[in-house]
């Protein structure tokens, strides 16, 4: 019976920490959970990001789905204007291939200690 309940709980401990995410994009930085900043070449990002269509495909790390309301998001996004002024920098791909961390040291500010 324990080894069942450890195996589910590695189980669920792996897919959260294998997830895309739900984001929102606020108005106001103190809204925010995390400043980012899309910079122009992907040698300069920390996350490539491709949005997908559904929430059922944000199942990857770097796979983003915008939500419609503040309390449905995962994460609460402010794009700054600096680079300087960002906690993560993103570069956004062509193909969902392409998404995944570059810098997977910033992974907390999206998943928190997972």
């Amino acid at each position: 019976m324990w080894k069942n309940i450890i195996s589910a709980t590695f189980i669920l401990l792996i897919s959260a920490s294998l997830s895309g995410q739900k984001v929102y994009k606020v108005a106001y930085e103190s809204q925010a959970d995390v400043k980012v900043y899309a910079v122009k070449y992907e040698s300069q990002c920390d996350l490539k990001v491709y949005f997908v269509d559904y929430e059922s495909q944000a199942d990857e790390d770097g796979l983003w789905y915008w939500v419609d309301y503040e309390s449905q998001a995962e994460v609460k996004l402010y794009f700054v204007d600096y680079e300087s002024q960002a906690d993560l920098k993103i570069y956004y791909v062509k193909y969902e291939s392409q998404a995944g961390w570059r810098n997977a040291n910033k992974r907390h500010l999206l998943y928190g200690n997972n």
